[in-house]
């Protein structure tokens, strides 16, 4: 059973699929210091073989930081808030189960940075992107900085960061930080289609997969490859390398139990 938020909108689709969803649609489900904490919370506790989708309720994504709570706030407020956005970033982040957004609308700002904290990303084809934050006197500081620039090249992200120019699921399909465009009504079906085949498959070895390429990406390849084998070897004892051998070989489909 998954706690009830204020706001956020949690299910549970099947037995190995959680849907969360940014609920603040009158505020175009911009990031407060609620929100933030009921990610961290939500991430923190979500089983780790299950498949999570992370979208917004309504016509957005999220818009970024609620800049309506964050006026009038002085420097050790907005330091205590952005504290909540970092745990929430970091909870997604650290979370051994795969995570896909499906953005339904705008991410902009922190918005897009959680999105791309994701393990990869579906959108709608009305989604709009932007990073903003130069034209409000700050910059990124969830990750976009890195994340944006490791989706789409240094070069390519620089010229969006430092003009805070929009962007278009076309573009961002084009550019690689998005795997899929959907239709706006095919969007929750495209990525929980995704999901299940996911989640079908040996969670063991799925979490091993996220860990290596995760911890791969930043090393050499020399160094890289014994990170892999750290991995693979674990998984030859395990029940699920046992069953997904003997179902191919018995033509049946594998009943993986995450041992």
């Amino acid at each position: 059973m998954l706690p009830l938020y204020q706001m956020l909108d949690t299910q549970i689709i099947g037995e190995t699929i959680a849907l969360v969803a940014f609920n603040r649609p009158e505020a175009a489900n911009a990031l407060n210091a609620q929100m933030a904490l009921e990610l961290k919370d939500f991430f923190n506790r979500i089983h780790p073989f299950y498949t999570t989708i992370l979208t917004g309720r309504g016509k957005h994504f999220c818009a970024g930081a609620d800049l309506r709570e964050r006026q009038g706030m002085d420097e050790a407020a907005w330091y205590t808030q952005h504290q909540a956005f970092e745990g929430a970033l970091h909870a997604i982040l650290n979370c051994p189960a795969p995570i896909i957004a499906a953005v339904n609308g705008a991410a902009i700002g922190g918005g897009l940075e959680l999105a791309l904290a994701c393990d990869f990303i579906y959108a709608s084809e009305h989604a709009i992107f932007a990073f903003s934050e130069a034209t409000l006197g700050i910059m990124p500081g969830l990750g976009g900085t890195q994340t944006f620039p490791r989706a789409v090249g240094s070069r390519r992200a620089k010229e969006y960061l430092f003009t805070g120019k929009k962007f278009s699921a076309a573009d961002a399909l084009q550019w690689g930080m998005v795997n899929r465009v959907c239709t706006p009504e095919k969007l929750l079906d495209e990525t929980t289609a995704c999901a299940h085949i996911i989640a079908a498959n040996a969670p063991l070895s799925v979490k091993a997969i996220k860990q290596v390429v995760n911890k791969g990406i930043a090393l050499p390849l020399h160094d890289a490859l014994p990170c892999e084998l750290a991995h693979y070897r674990p998984l030859l004892s395990t029940h699920d390398r046992k069953e997904g051998i003997d179902a191919f070989n018995e033509k049946r489909k594998a009943v993986f139990r995450g041992e």
